[in-house]
């Protein structure tokens, strides 16, 4: 029994490492952009369409890799999935050239779609059910952590460097990631995914019920809100309230440090209750508050960092219940499709949040940023109730 706890454990932790480059890797050009814009001779809008094909492409992709994924198997599509990823990195910094960056993003996008529907088939697979929130907790805490060291470490390789260097350097590490896996793909060996010819002969239809569209717009929702903050928080306070950019940078990062510790503690509480919805709820409620506090008073710095550190907890409370919830709502062996679907709100909510809070800043009305952040939390909430509902009268859970 103690074997197999640990060979979980294992398999856990390499899927963990798997997103926490995930998460690196999408993190590796944005503090690069000016150098590659220099070096390269292009604008910020040349580099804003790589970015956009890099996402489009892994929204596109992402549904499709989902039925890959539960016909042949997760692990081999996880491992296959890093490997273009990393060496598509590595290529932009071999070959400098505006051409090979767009190509390149391409290649790129369809290796990040991924690692969500292979990553969940992996961990409901592996995860004894008493166990899972954790699990899923564990998942989204290192895809943070990728994203939160990722500019830091890019940067100090890129001065002393070069940004190249620095790009061919993080794809080598994608690629050692892979390697890993695959000489531990023995661990995988001992839970079959179930692919029977009634899983195989469910097509994209069969993703488009009331259900799985709330839970697409549910990640829509959180894409929505979160990106406001992220992307945008910094100007709002900046514009809005006259902040200084060191201290508005100091309370994102507050923001960005609370969301991953509330992203274990959902972890914990998943586990323990099954009214998922209500936490989701509940976190969302508090999150709309902490946003619109911020929309309607100009609050003192140290209050400031109270609201922040409390939204960002509530953001990542969020996580593991949210994927509990999703889970309720997946039929047996459909886990790589369902949670490709759905997560392609993300990428939906990361076209859509960019015009919509840069035109809100645009119009002069920076506190804006937070009433729509607020109102995007509210809405959200409408999506969760509905999956809710859905959950009661779906069949068994993933397995």
């Amino acid at each position: 029994m103690s074997a197999k706890v640990d060979m979980v454990s294992k398999a856990v932790g390499l899927v963990c490492v798997a997103h926490f480059f995930s998460h690196f890797n999408m993190m590796m050009l944005p503090p690069l952009l000016p150098l590659i814009g220099e070096s390269l001779q292009i604008g910020y809008t040349e580099i804003g369409l790589a970015l956009t094909c890099y996402s489009l492409v892994s929204a596109l992709t992402q549904t499709p890799i989902g039925f890959v994924v539960d016909r042949f198997g997760a692990p081999r599509i996880l491992i296959t999935g890093i490997v273009v990823e990393s060496l598509s990195f590595m290529l932009i910094g071999v070959f400098p050239m505006y051409s090979m960056l767009l190509l390149m993003l391409v290649f790129a996008g369809i290796g990040n779609a991924v690692y969500h529907p292979a990553d969940y088939s992996i961990l409901n697979q592996v995860v004894p059910s008493e166990k899972i929130g954790k699990a899923f907790s564990y998942h989204t805490a290192s895809g943070l952590l990728g994203e939160a060291v990722a500019p830091a470490t890019v940067l100090i390789l890129a001065l002393t460097l070069g940004w190249h260097t620095a790009l061919i350097v993080g794809g080598l590490a994608g690629v050692a990631v892979a390697i890993i896996l695959l000489l531990n793909r023995h661990l995988f060996s001992d839970f079959a995914i179930s692919r029977s010819a009634t899983h195989r002969g469910q097509g994209l239809l069969s993703l488009l019920t009331w259900p799985l569209i709330l839970g697409l717009l549910f990640f829509v929702g959180i894409s929505l809100t979160s990106r406001g903050v992220n992307g945008f928080g910094i100007s709002a306070l900046h514009e809005g309230q006259g902040m200084d950019l060191p201290s508005a940078g100091i309370l994102l990062t507050v923001w960005l440090i609370a969301a991953p510790i509330g992203v274990l503690a959902g972890g914990q509480l998943a586990d323990r209750q099954d009214n998922h919805a209500a936490v989701i709820a509940a976190s969302f409620l508090g999150l709309a508050a902490c946003l619109a506090l911020l929309a309607t008073t100009q609050p003192p710095f140290q209050l400031a960092l109270i609201v922040f550190a409390s939204g960002g907890f509530l953001t990542g409370l969020v996580s593991p219940s949210r994927d509990m919830l999703i889970r309720s709502v997946t039929p047996p062996g459909q886990s790589g499709k369902v949670f490709g679907f759905v997560s392609t709100g993300f990428n939906l909510g990361g076209m859509v949040a960019p015009p919509l809070y840069g035109y809100i800043l645009d119009s002069g009305n920076a506190n804006g940023v937070f009433w729509m952040a607020s109102l995007a939390s509210l809405l959200t909430i409408a999506t969760v109730l509905g999956a809710k509902r859905a959950a009661l009268k779906a069949p068994p859970v993933a397995t």
